[in-house]
């Protein structure tokens, strides 16, 4: 056995005696009696007992959290069965998820105010010996009754010709179909609808449907549709049977635009085409287009970027048109995107103002903005004659605050076909 170590006593200290083996482990289990008593009462001292107030929020919040687990157990058995009761069939359900991402986005849509004044003078422009406007179900069966006898004029010489009978069960599912987007509010549309823009016969299988019917969320759906997957001949037909109408009818009894149909509205610019075609021409040749309508249809083209070619052709076409009052609206519009439009939609332009030397009544203030946008936008591209001309005019139409700034924008005008111009020296009104 190898030697014990000494213990090494400092000085001061006494050496400890000699102590028995018994007694040695007795001490032991002292000295950790001690040690344990210690760590017990360290514990005791950072323990603190829960306030009675503390406790019942905490009891209130863990059974709000067993219910809110509870309620969303049983709620969401319901709603999955309520989402297969809206289908069809297993076959007709929509691939496309997405389908309210954009109607989150009501940042560009808000209440438009119209100002009395000026929808009371437009009325004194308005066509009032127009035919009543017919319901969407006649316009339908106008149009499909007009393809036929096209039809048949162009194959005469082969013989009669007879319209196929749909299939009773293609005639019921649709009608099915029609049923669902009538009570449409969010969700996948049926696939049987996708495949719409994909028939020959289109608009007789529309029709079936019923789109007078729809909901105002299952028509931004169909303009998604149609926007998305169809020609621009086909798109213009579809706003010019569905969604024109619609519009105004929502406008007529409501006296403002449902939001879904606003966006339906901005989704029809996807075919800008078949938007000035079916929807902006057709409604200012109406000739009973209100402010309300020319307002809220503006802030759509106002607020989304067209192409020139679209926007001139539109621009030279209402220029050309019989003024009804809601043409200036439009006017200041389109030249408001200060397109570079070519000389010959800004002579288009001009002759379109000139054309009201000779007008007898008194004409409305959006005319007056419309003018003073224009010369604002291209006095630089109008000729020295066109010049005279719109001066010679604002002696004839006259308005208080308005012409004297157009009249000092002519003046100061440098024409396409001059590189210095005079100004001229005129009273306004004079």
């Amino acid at each position: 056995m190898g030697k014990a170590k000494k213990i090494k006593v400092s000085k001061g200290e006494s050496r400890p005696g000699k102590i028995g083996l018994a007694e040695q482990i007795e001490g032991e289990k002292i000295v950790k009696a001690k040690l344990q008593k210690k760590v017990r009462h360290r514990n005791d001292d950072d323990e603190e007992f829960v306030d009675a107030n503390l406790s019942r929020k905490i009891l209130s919040q863990a059974r709000k959290q067993q219910m809110e687990l509870e309620d969303e157990h049983v709620f969401g058995e319901s709603s999955s069965e309520k989402k297969l009761a809206t289908k069809l069939g297993p076959d007709l359900s929509d691939d496309n998820d997405d389908s309210d991402s954009e109607l989150s986005e009501n940042d560009d849509y808000e209440n438009i105010t119209i100002n009395e004044e000026d929808e009371r003078s437009l009325q004194m422009f308005m066509l009032h010996d127009k035919a009543p406007t017919r319901t969407l179900a006649d316009l339908i069966m106008e149009k499909l009754n007009e393809k036929k006898t096209e039809i048949q004029t162009q194959l005469s010489e082969v013989g009669p010709i007879q319209m196929q009978e749909l299939d009773p069960r293609v005639k019921t599912m649709y009608e099915g179909v029609g049923d669902v987007l009538a009570k449409y509010r969010s969700g996948k549309l049926p696939k049987a609808f996708k495949i719409i823009p994909q028939l020959q016969n289109w608009e007789q299988v529309l029709g079936i449907t019923q789109p007078n019917r729809w909901s105002a969320a299952a028509m931004y759906q169909a303009t998604r549709t149609f926007a998305s997957n169809c020609k621009d001949n086909m798109a213009q037909r579809f706003y010019n049977l569905v969604l024109l109408p619609r519009i105004r009818d929502d406008l007529a009894e409501y006296k403002r635009l449902n939001f879904h149909l606003y966006q339906a509205l901005k989704k029809a610019l996807y075919k800008p085409a078949g938007f000035m075609k079916g929807i902006l021409l057709p409604l200012l040749e109406s000739g009973t287009c209100t402010l309300r309508e020319a307002v809220i249809v503006g802030s759509v083209i106002a607020k989304n970027s067209i192409p020139i070619l679209h926007s001139s052709a539109a621009l030279l076409k209402i220029a050309e048109m019989e003024y009804t009052g809601a043409n200036s609206i439009f006017l200041r519009i389109f030249l408001d995107k200060k397109y570079a439009l070519p000389y010959l939609v800004v002579d288009g332009v001009v002759f379109h103002f000139l054309r009201f030397e000779r007008e007898t009544r008194e004409l409305p203030v959006l005319w007056h903005q419309a003018l003073l946008t224009f010369v604002q936008r291209y006095k630089s591209d109008i000729s020295s004659e066109q010049k005279e001309s719109l001066l010679q005019l604002l002696k004839k139409q006259c308005h208080h605050s308005i012409t004297p700034e157009i009249r000092r924008e002519l003046q100061h005008a440098q024409c396409r076909d001059a590189e210095t111009s005079e100004p001229m020296t005129e009273d306004p009104c004079s």
